[in-house]
């Protein structure tokens, strides 16, 4: 039962992740930063759709990434988007186009879309 329940639920999210992708794309002037958040981790990438590129990406597993041993979920969550950010400004991306991929903007995903405004990136 718990196993048909997690699968609706994570088809409803793919369901909703393809209703928000028909409205936006990513150029490479302006990128979407997609999230992708599991129980463990989060990542975040930008991706250029018109070339089918990921620009930049950082993850809480990337080797660049340190995160403290006793940091929460949602403070890892705001310092890999703090560090997304800077990887983006240092490569001259300036604006993005934010993609939640159909989760919630709340919590860890909202954390990671402020880490990467205080980096310096406008959605």
């Amino acid at each position: 039962m718990l196993k048909d329940k997690n699968k609706i639920k994570r088809r409803a999210r793919e369901r909703r992740h393809w209703l928000i992708r028909k409205k936006i794309s990513g150029t490479s002037a302006r990128p979407r930063l997609v999230v992708f958040r599991s129980l463990k981790h989060i990542y975040a990438q930008l991706i250029d759709d018109v070339e089918h590129k990921t620009l930049v990406s950082c993850s809480s597993l990337a080797k660049d990434f340190k995160p403290e041993p006793d940091m929460k979920k949602t403070e890892i969550s705001f310092q890999v988007g703090f560090v997304l950010g800077e990887k983006a400004v240092a490569n001259g991306i300036k604006e993005v186009c934010f993609d939640r991929a159909g989760y919630r903007y709340h919590g860890r995903v909202k954390a990671l879309a402020d880490g990467a405004r205080k980096a310096g990136l406008i959605f």
